[in-house]
């Protein structure tokens, strides 16, 4: 501990993504014919690891005031003046992604050890899975937008490969080939949307782009750029929106409940599902100079909300049943980010992420219990032969409606406040 103290922030960053990864090479390598039944041990290691040292992260950033921090560790690739450095950007933003993702993905991987148990891919699930945090680590620890785009890719790709882990099922091969495409539209468009920040901001670096709000806001310079300041946060917009299940981008979502219980938290509380969230509050500085937009963002959000809410309660399937309240959600989080209430949304990701993950891994109980079955109206009486999981599902039920005290009813009401106060 005295080591991991006598590190910089820069250097405890750095070191966070690196743990699952090598957690994943670990599996790769060992896990078919020596590690087995063992190859949750490295995985749980690793992320816990990155935990440890995003809990000392924190405290390191809260000691230095609350300063920003960003640091370049080494040059990826350049061509001419285009450069592109593997570093870290440390701020509140990125602290508060980092710690949920590695706290609720070392809870979803404990869980995970005896819900897979058995599992013929069980090596493969955990490598998966690291790769999944080690990706999203890198998302939301990124200073530029080539490696924020490489993770965003990342957590793509690892999505696919768990959605359709049960590959000998059609529809888990189908789920998985849907949630890849829907999400190649977004990530057309945010392979775009660098390419014009490059041409307008001569950096794809966020301190370049992102930390100087007062070019933003000069006449000279918006009317010289008011194409790209207009196509810039849209392109984004259309990005988030994909990788975060927003309509009409939403139909992935529901069908990727063919994966693994643990997959489905991983998603929905954890992971990919906030990147597009993360995205939108990382590049507020562009949204907050193209209105338009940014009140475009929190209509569809409003919208979404609405009607994923609606379809929800006309399902019969459990986890379909959360899935479209993750939408609904989601939906919320946009519409506090489209009404400039950055910190009202990113207080309900958080409070969202414990309470969605509670719900799926209760599911992942019930499931066990009664065989895999998920037709609620066959449930009935689960109370008396599962009054632990009963009260679990319950606490995550109230949050999810925002009942006080509950924690969603303090985020949703913060958002809702906001939404109130905007108009």
């Amino acid at each position: 501990m005295d080591t991991l103290a006598a590190l910089t922030i820069v250097q405890k960053a750095a070191l966070i993504p690196l743990f699952p990864l090598i957690a994943a090479a670990l599996i790769t390598l060992l896990g078919g014919k020596v590690l087995k039944g063992l190859s949750h041990l490295p995985a749980i290691a690793g992320v816990l690891a990155s935990f440890i040292v995003a809990v000392s992260l924190l405290m390191s950033y809260n000691a230095s005031d609350g300063g920003l921090s960003y640091g370049n560790i080494f040059t990826w690739f350049g061509a001419g003046g285009f450069h592109v450095p593997v570093g870290v950007y440390v701020d509140s933003l990125s602290i508060l992604f980092v710690c949920f993702v590695t706290g609720i993905s070392t809870l979803i991987f404990i869980y995970s050890g005896g819900y897979m148990a058995g599992d013929y891919g069980y090596f493969r699930f955990f490598a998966y899975m690291s790769i999944f945090v080690f990706f999203m680590c890198m998302l939301v620890l990124a200073n530029n937008f080539v490696l924020v785009y490489l993770g965003w890719e990342g957590v793509g790709l690892a999505s696919y490969l768990l959605v359709g882990y049960y590959y000998p099922k059609p529809s888990a091969r189908e789920a998985a080939k849907k949630a890849f495409i829907v999400n190649r539209i977004g990530d057309t468009c945010f392979a775009i949307a660098i390419f014009i920040i490059y041409l307008t901001f001569h950096t794809v670096s966020f301190h370049g782009v992102l930390a100087d709000p007062h070019r933003l806001l000069s006449g000279s310079w918006r009317a010289a750029h008011h194409t790209a300041i207009f196509w810039i946060p849209l392109l984004l917009m259309v990005a988030a929106f994909a990788k975060s299940a927003q309509l009409p981008l939403h139909v992935w979502l529901p069908d990727a409940m063919e994966g693994p219980t643990p997959v489905s938290a991983l998603i929905h509380a954890a992971t990919m599902v906030t990147a597009g969230v993360y995205l939108v509050a990382r590049c507020m500085p562009l949204f907050q100079h193209d209105l338009p937009v940014l009140h475009t963002v929190g209509v569809i959000g409003c919208i979404t909300a609405f009607m994923a809410a609606t379809i929800g309660m006309c399902q019969y399937d459990l986890k379909r049943i959360w899935a479209y309240s993750t939408v609904s959600q989601l939906g919320y989080m946009f519409l506090g980010l489209g009404v400039a209430a950055g910190s009202a949304a990113v207080f309900h990701v958080f409070t969202h992420a414990f309470f969605k993950a509670l719900l799926f891994l209760a599911t992942g109980s019930v499931m066990h219990a009664m065989g895999g079955e998920l037709d609620i109206r066959k449930m009935s009486g689960i109370r008396r032969v599962m009054p632990i999981t009963t009260v679990c599902l319950l606490m995550g039920a109230f949050a999810l409606a925002g009942i006080p005290p509950w924690a969603g009813f303090f985020s949703k009401d913060a958002i809702l406040s906001s939404a109130m106060n905007a108009s």
